[in-house]
């Protein structure tokens, strides 16, 4: 049977591993049977699928990313290069604890800057932003901007990235896309309607 993906000459995919359609799989990475992908993702060098790792649509993943077992990414997000995710929160050589992984959800349309570190057992948020180096110990929320060891908010960004400025206010309109915000309770929401 056809595959309906790009593989790289270079990598391997385990038998038993779901590719969507589009995919492409790019120089020297692997994915262990069990993951699932999604449609029309992109998979840079060197990239290491876990079994029970699961990668939603249109996810890009760039170069050295290892997304272990218990990682979830949803639709359209992004990994930038180098970045880590981890799945066990206290490692030892001698001591087995794969029975202790702990889960890392990354939401529909975040993004995560090279060589930020995702420490397991957190979840980011929808469109949020974590900066490049940055290490993220706790949950991020949604359209959160977020940088720094350990990462903290910093302020918040459009679903379209653009930084917004909200200066003491409780609303704000994106200058590029004009879509409406309002922050209630310290966390930012789509004005109703957006």
């Amino acid at each position: 049977m056809e595959k309906d993906y790009f593989l790289h000459e270079s990598s391997y995919v385990d038998e038993g591993a779901a590719i969507g359609a589009g995919t492409k799989i790019w120089h020297f990475s692997h994915v262990m049977g069990g993951a699932v992908i999604g449609r029309d993702c992109s998979l840079g060098q060197n990239v290491n699928v876990g079994a029970a790792a699961r990668i939603g649509d249109r996810v890009k993943i760039q170069n050295n990313v290892s997304v272990y077992d218990r990682v979830v990414i949803e639709d359209d997000a992004f990994c930038g290069p180098s970045m880590v995710f981890t799945n066990v929160f206290n490692p030892r050589s001698e001591v087995a604890r794969k029975d202790e992984y702990r889960p890392t959800l990354v939401r529909k349309g975040a993004t995560i800057g090279a060589n930020a570190t995702v420490v397991c057992g957190n979840e980011i948020g929808s469109y949020a932003f974590i900066g490049a180096g940055a290490v993220v110990t706790g949950d991020i929320p949604d359209f959160a901007l977020a940088y720094g060891n350990p990462a903290r908010v910093r302020g918040w960004i459009c679903r379209c990235g653009i930084k917004l400025e909200l200066a003491g206010k409780k609303t704000t309109v994106c200058p590029a896309c004009g879509t409406g915000y309002v922050l209630q309770e310290n966390l930012l929401r789509l004005k109703r309607g957006e």
